[in-house]
Formats: C-alpha cells, sequence, structure tokens
C-alpha cells in the first residue's frame, strides 16, 4: 500500500529501542522536546513506527501513544498521533470522528472513500469494524442521507443496486458508472462522455448538480484522472484564504507522506505556482508548523 513517491522514507541504521529512548527522555521532566520528537517521527516510515512502539512498550512499560497524548495538544498533537497509526488505522479513525457526535464532517468521508482503492477500502472497513464495533456502511447510513449516502456506500461496497425512479435518470447514470472504479476504462468513458456531450464531464456534474453530491461526483473523476492533483486542490483550498482547514490539512499530509507526497507537491507547484512548503509555512506555526514541513520535506 506503501508507495515510493513519498518525502518520507526509510531511516538507515534504524534502531527502535534507541528512538524510543530518545522520545522517553523528550517528554521527561517539565516541558516537553518537540524538537526531538520531530527528528524521529517525521523521519520514520509507519512501519519503523510500529517498531519504535513495541520497543517504547517493552522499556517504558507504557503506551507510546498515551504519553504523546497527555504531553502534546492541539494540531500538533493531532499530527504526531496520526503517524503513530498504520494507514487503514488513521483512516477508519477519520472515519469515526467525521460522524461521531452531532453534525458530520462530508468532506473527510468524500477524501477518504473517494481516494483509496478497493483494496485499502476493505482494510478500512475491517479495521473500522474491529475498532469501533460498528460497520462502517451502517455508521454512514446512519449518518448521511439521500442519493449523496447512496454514493458513498457504493464506493463502500462496490456493488451497485439499480436505482429506483424516485432519482433523477443523470444520478443514477453518474452512480452506475462512476463507481465501477476501473481506472481506464473510466478514462475512456470520459474522453467518450466529451465527444458526445461537447462538454467535460467535471463540468456537467457542476451544472447538474450540488453540495455534497457534486463534491463526491467531482472528487471521484478527479482522483481516477490525477490523484496527486486532486490532493495539491484539497491542500490549496484548505489554506487559501482566511483561516485554515486544519483537519483536511493534516489529514493528507499524514496520510499520503509515506505515498504520493513528492507527486502532489510537484502538482501543487504546478497547478498554483508557488511550492506547497511556502504555502505551509505562511499558513501554520510553532510546532506543528515545524513536523508538517519535515512531512513535506524541502522546498
Amino acid at each position: 500500500m506503501i508507495g515510493n513517491r513519498g518525502t518520507v522514507t526509510e531511516a538507515a541504521n534504524f534502531n527502535p529501542d534507541a528512538d524510543a529512548q530518545k522520545l522517553r527522555e523528550a517528554m521527561k521532566g517539565a516541558g516537553t522536546n518537540e524538537a526531538a520528537l520531530i527528528e524521529i517521527l517525521a523521519h520514520r516510515t509507519i512501519a519503523q513506527r510500529q517498531r519504535i512502539k513495541m520497543a517504547y512498550k517493552q522499556t517504558v512499560g507504557k503506551d507510546l501513544a498515551d504519553d504523546l497524548s497527555s504531553e502534546l495538544s492541539g494540531n500538533f498533537r493531532s499530527v504526531v498521533l496520526g503517524l503513530l497509526m498504520l494507514a487503514p488505522v488513521y483512516d477508519a479513525y477519520e472515519l469515526r470522528n467525521a460522524m461521531k457526535g452531532a453534525g458530520t464532517e462530508e468532506a473527510c468521508l468524500i477524501d477518504i472513500l473517494a481516494s483509496r482503492s478497493n483494496e485499502e477500502i476493505k482494510l478500512i472497513d475491517d479495521v473500522y469494524k474491529k475498532e469501533y464495533e460498528k460497520k462502517l456502511e451502517d455508521d454512514i447510513i446512519g449518518d448521511t442521507s439521500g442519493m449523496f449516502q447512496r454514493v458513498l456506500v457504493s464506493l463502500l461496497t462496490e456493488i451497485y443496486e439499480a436505482g429506483e425512479a424516485r432519482w433523477g435518470t443523470d444520478e443514477v447514470k453518474f452512480l452506475t458508472v462512476l463507481c465501477v472504479r476501473n481506472r481506464n476504462h473510466l478514462l475512456r468513458v470520459f474522453q467518450e462522455y466529451q465527444k458526445i456531450s461537447g462538454r467535460d464531464i467535471e463540468e456537467s456534474i457542476k451544472r447538474e448538480m450540488s453540495g455534497c453530491l457534486e463534491d463526491v461526483f467531482l472528487a471521484i473523476v478527479k482522483c481516477i484522472r490525477n490523484k496527486p492533483a486532486f490532493f495539491a486542490e484539497r491542500l490549496y483550498k484548505s489554506m487559501k484564504g482566511l483561516g485554515t482547514t486544519d483537519t483536511v490539512l493534516i489529514r493528507i499530509m499524514v496520510a499520503r507522506a509515506e505515498i504520493d507526497m513528492l507527486d502532489i507537491k510537484a502538482q501543487f507547484l504546478k497547478m498554483y505556482g508557488k511550492t506547497l512548503h511556502s504555502f505551509i509555512k505562511g499558513d501554520t506555526s510553532g510546532d506543528y508548523r515545524k513536523i508538517l514541513l519535515q512531512l513535506c520535506g524541502g522546498e
């Protein structure tokens, strides 16, 4: 599942016991040595971090995530705790948080379900059931409605049930076609669509739909065409203008650091004429900024 286009790569001469010890030192006494935490956690792969967690448990006798959780706060803590999780565990955790309590963070459901492969979704589904003793599908059904719900469930199950008459035919056709998830087939469909209708499929989606439904269909199309470009756009939108949508920024930086961050950075520069690094630097501060910049990698 881990790609080879990440900014985070395996640390050479890796020693999990030494790392665990350094992390312990960084949290001992008054205050926390955040620089030491960043130095280790942002420069180890997910697999290496799992070994550090085990070593920490064995040598310190405590859970590393618990210790870090009580030492840190805010966005910096969110990044650090995300880095300690296996990819499907992090995705399941994010989905759960997006649906917990009042309101739903639809952007999270869309970002994850539209961009992960069938294999990845299957793993997320399994983890979700194990960790939260609920079916992801049931939670999504309980938290969303209408056609948007149908699309998310289709992404989750890969099974499409014929549309009932109460939906607009266009929406059902879109759903039938887009949730197939066979990339080459869909790219050809998009080309044909352009020929027949004289319009790009994204343009049609924008004309025909609105709200979450428009968002999810656009996300599916964009991820099929160019996934790094999809993430570059999400990052750009999370930071441009007033305020920062930290949930989106954190989720993408943590989840893609080892997979395709190099490609996302290249796309960002190409699309916006500025580096992702400069955007993060201008939009965040403190240790939160420092760790994100390490995950982003140099200019």
